[in-house]
């Protein structure tokens, strides 16, 4: 279906995250668009993808560690995460942290630092 509306596509609880929820709003054949929402305190812990990931703040504001660096990002940044390197997230705001995240429609392995999947 070309147009939908986000309001009709179920929030998923992250089992990795912390007050943390994705909505898969679109999948193509070449890319997937998510919306995730953390509530304020929430995150999602260290962790590598396969694929990479492009992101656009929606609301909220956030600590995000990707590599070696960490990154304090807020409502119109633009957040880009290179396939395999390790990143986390952490809602630093008194608000829901709400981003896009779009990704190559293929295969993810999702591996979380210091734990076994």
């Amino acid at each position: 279906m070309p147009i939908k509306s986000a309001n009709d596509v179920q929030a998923q609880v992250v089992k990795a995250g912390d007050k943390t929820t994705i909505q898969v709003l679109q999948e193509g054949p070449n890319f997937a668009m998510r919306r995730f929402v953390m509530q304020p305190g929430g995150g999602m812990p260290e962790h590598t993808n396969t694929v990479e990931h492009e992101q656009y703040v929606l609301r909220g504001c956030a600590n995000i560690g990707i590599g070696g660096g960490v990154y304090s990002v807020k409502a119109g940044d633009v957040v880009f995460i290179p396939e395999g390197v390790p990143h986390w997230y952490q809602n630093v705001g008194e608000e829901d942290f709400e981003f896009l995240c779009t990704i190559p429609n293929k295969p993810d392995e999702i591996r979380v630092i210091g734990k076994e999947c």
